[in-house]
């Protein structure tokens, strides 16, 4: 099998897996990108528009609001779902009654399609027929916030809710990382007096830094590809007051028809997502040269 070790035999093993990679991925990019330029509208052909669309971009509320909105959301998942997600594994991982039940549980979330957990959702934070509103009144508290359809409260409740469908996949993939450290370091810790709040701080943590490397890519890849919640539970109104980067570019495109103006905004979602991306693992890799 040494001939598995050359180069040209390797690159010739990558190509196909390379080429599908390209035909699929590369491109489409390459497709938004040009029509990004233009003015198409899905019939015609379109001509060159330049820069406009991103022009317009530049000048569109809109626009501005749905990259609040995902900030708002990219937020939560990063001061929230990563820590919740891990403190759960912790709870979990030790010699508690029932974990491994409790882990399926809060796991089952993560295998919903996101379309059922909005419709799901809307039973409980809907204003008028929610089940939260409804247990307010039960209590005798008058006021009726719009968690979802208001103006304010719909990108904190989506955020909420991606949060509640993603804790068990990031508390699943925590556990793994707990499970696969060392046993007798933290037993030779143990024997040396380390209380379970220092091995934590001094052993675990350190020591998980990939595994929450790995978490953090992944859940600031999610946050930019959320759309089937806002879908459901707000259809990005009241007058696209809770669009997210990927909803609005789906009713600019589908809705609308501006298929240029779409383009370019996909462009821009791609972008940023790419960057927020590129500047994770960056970051991880000067925390673990650091260290």
């Amino acid at each position: 099998m040494n001939w598995l070790t050359t180069r040209r035999h390797f690159t010739l093993m990558v190509a196909p897996a390379l080429i599908i990679y390209s035909l699929y991925m590369i491109y489409p990019i390459l497709y938004s990108l040009y029509y990004s330029f233009t003015n198409f509208d899905g019939v015609s052909a379109g001509g060159f528009a330049g820069l406009d669309n991103y022009r317009q971009m530049g000048q569109d509320d809109a626009f501005w609001t749905s990259m609040r909105n995902t900030g708002i959301i990219l937020g939560i998942a990063l001061f929230l779902l990563i820590p919740l997600g891990f403190l759960l594994a912790i709870l979990l991982s030790g010699r508690v009654k029932g974990s491994g039940a409790m882990r399926a549980l809060v796991f089952a979330p993560a295998i919903i399609a996101p379309i059922l957990v909005g419709l799901i959702w809307i039973f409980i934070l809907d204003p008028k027929i929610g089940l939260v509103n409804a247990f307010l009144l039960a209590i005798g508290v008058p006021a009726h916030p719009q968690w979802i359809g208001g103006p304010t409260l719909s990108p904190y409740s989506i955020g909420f809710v991606y949060l509640w469908q993603q804790i068990g996949f990031v508390l699943t993939i925590f556990y793994a990382g707990l499970r696969m450290l060392p046993r007798d370091v933290m037993e030779a810790s143990s024997l040396d007096g380390a209380s379970r709040w220092q091995q934590l701080r001094h052993i675990q943590i350190p020591m998980m830094r990939e595994t929450f490397g790995i978490v953090t890519a992944l859940v600031v890849t999610g946050v930019f590809k959320v759309f089937e919640l806002v879908y459901a539970l707000t259809g990005g109104g009241p007058v696209h007051l809770s669009e997210v980067m990927v909803s609005y570019m789906y009713h600019i495109t589908f809705t609308t028809q501006q298929y240029g103006y779409g383009m370019a905004l996909a462009v821009v979602v791609f972008v940023v997502g790419a960057l927020a991306s590129a500047a994770t693992f960056l970051g991880n890799r000067r925390k673990g040269e650091v260290r």
